[in-house]
């Protein structure tokens, strides 16, 4: 047994497009020893996570490996039979997807899912695995470990579910974990949770991590080395503290100094100016569960409200309430004034055009099997009333408008487009109704910061060109101070603290807003060590938020 676990020589990796291969990764070496943690940055389409699926001798479809070796412990992943592959995956390389909820399989429960690789592998018998995994769970912090594998992946949230993907990972204790994004979806008080637990798991057992992620100080916290990857390249490699402190690159000093944008901060609105949009002491449940109570605030046009707190808090709830998803249980929902019907279905065409939404998961929110061009002119039908040459000609402008040249995207399939591309057309069908108000649902969290940056300028632009009013839920304070004109900020289904930007960053905080403000993960490496310490946390597994 030697220290070097992975090695990777002169890897080149290729992907079909049109029965045509194009290179996607350009010939990179990596080294990883035991129990070492090397972090991979870049924007989206540099080859972070086709490099990390390589470590494990595996490519998605439609992609190949041709070039290079990929060894592991001594063996030639690349060369190695489907058997060999299959002995080691789960058991001695295993994986942490970006999104738990997705990965998970919702017919089956945690643990049943938990318990598959090691029994599966001859590492132990059902009922150890499931005490080992309880024992795992305790280590995660996760609430009620002798309990909560036992429920389905819905009735968890996202922190939890993502760091009982990371006791299922270890299941079978293996040498390698490759951590894909594990926490870009999280708010920023679950994301201190997650990190903590998978730092305390990976140091305890030794065990060596590629941590895939685009968030430089998250990847701070975690990695021993930084390797920073462009359009399939290379473009440089060093230790955390040198890769921060000194970057000799261009490409990476601009990663360093992204986030620049930041709006010119406006006037106060007058106190007798009419809100676009008035949410005004409502309350909300799902079945008998009361989720939000008495809430109340105004968006007035041309401004963007950023509501943040986290996950649970209520601030998708209270934007499903002003879209009437879910009418509320009491209280007023108010646009221009005048009053809205609480469920949608007893709302006009002209109310329902007025509000729309922009969602979180692109992916996810355009059908794939539609074109473009039919994604963004079904709303310009619906509520235009246009077809044919004149319904092709708005798409067009508005494709124009989201700056994605038309003849080159209008007949694409979603799946043709990366991440930021896809969330322009979100915005694309939202403009495609001519609203006054948008509501805009973790907009840039699963986006790389280059492009989400990107998507804030272009956010902006609309916003002064249109007049449009935003409502912006987020768990990112950074994009909070660079968008933002006014801050609500919700906790269990309770506004605790709202008022201008400029007042809510400065203290004295309401206690719930402090403790966001100082859980945003600093470009330090001592950064999360410190801030445990500061809350009297001993054992950094026990970082939970009510722990604290």
């Amino acid at each position: 047994m030697t220290d070097k676990l992975v090695t990777i020589r002169d890897i080149k990796i290729e992907g079909r497009s049109d029965e045509t291969w194009n290179p996607i990764i350009n010939g990179i070496d990596l080294e990883l020893e035991r129990g070492e943690v090397l972090g991979l940055i870049g924007e989206s389409g540099a080859g972070k996570s086709t490099l990390g699926l390589a470590a494990m001798g595996f490519c998605r479809d439609g992609v190949r490996i041709s070039g290079g070796s990929v060894e592991f412990d001594g063996i030639d992943l690349l060369t190695a039979s489907a058997s060999q592959k299959r002995e080691l995956l789960g058991k001695q390389i295993a994986y942490v997807a970006q999104s738990a909820a997705a990965s998970f399989n919702p017919a089956h429960k945690l643990m049943d899912q938990h318990t598959e690789a090691p029994t599966q592998h001859g590492v132990s018998g059902r009922a150890d695995s499931i005490a080992d995994g309880i024992e795992l769970y305790e280590k995660l912090r996760l609430p009620n470990p002798d309990q909560i594998g036992f429920r389905y992946p819905h009735q968890v949230s996202g922190g939890q579910l993502q760091r009982a993907m990371t006791a299922m990972a270890m299941s079978c204790r293996p040498d390698l974990i490759i951590f894909d994004e594990p926490t870009t979806a999280l708010d920023v008080t679950t994301q201190i949770e997650v990190l903590a637990s998978i730092r305390e798991i990976v140091e305890e057992y030794n065990t060596a991590a590629i941590y895939i992620t685009h968030d430089l100080a998250v990847v701070a916290q975690m990695a021993d080395r930084i390797k920073v990857l462009l359009k399939g390249d290379e473009v440089e490699t060093a230790d955390t503290r040198t890769m921060l402190s000194a970057p000799t690159q261009d490409y990476t000093k601009s990663l360093w100094a992204v986030r620049s944008f930041a709006r010119p901060v406006k006037a106060a609105v007058s106190a007798d100016a009419t809100p676009i949009v008035s949410v005004k002491g409502v309350d909300a449940a799902y079945g008998t569960t009361k989720v939000l109570h008495d809430i109340s605030f105004d968006i007035h046009e041309g401004r963007t409200v950023a509501v943040v707190g986290e996950s649970g808090s209520g601030k998708s709830t209270a934007a499903r309430c002003i879209t009437g998803l879910l009418p509320p249980t009491k209280g007023v929902i108010e646009f221009d004034g005048q009053a809205l019907p609480l469920d949608y279905r007893k709302r006009d065409k002209d109310q329902l055009r007025q509000a729309q939404m922009i969602y979180q998961m692109a992916d996810t929110a355009l059908n794939p099997r539609k074109t473009i061009g039919e994604i963004i002119g079904r709303p310009v039908q619906f509520y235009g009333g246009l077809t044919g040459s004149k319904k092709r000609a708005r798409v067009e402008e508005l494709l124009n408008e989201i700056e994605l040249e038309p003849k080159q995207y209008i007949d694409r399939l979603p799946s043709e487009l990366s991440g930021g591309q896809k969330q322009r057309i979100g915005i694309a069908r939202a403009l495609a109704a001519e609203p006054k108000f948008i509501i805009c649902d973790e907009v840039t969290s699963a986006l790389d910061q280059l492009v989400a940056e990107g998507i804030l300028r272009l956010l902006a632009r609309l916003q002064d060109e249109l007049g449009l009013s935003y409502m912006f839920i987020t768990h990112d304070l950074a994009t909070v101070k660079a968008i933002a004109d006014e801050v609500v900020v919700m906790k269990d289904g309770v506004v605790v603290e709202q008022g201008e930007k400029n007042e809510m960053f400065q203290p004295p905080h309401h206690p719930y807003t402090d403790l966001l403000l100082s859980s945003v993960p600093e470009m330090d490496p001592d950064w999360l060590t410190n801030l445990l310490k500061e809350r009297g946390v001993d054992n950094i597994g026990d970082a939970a938020v009510g722990k604290m």
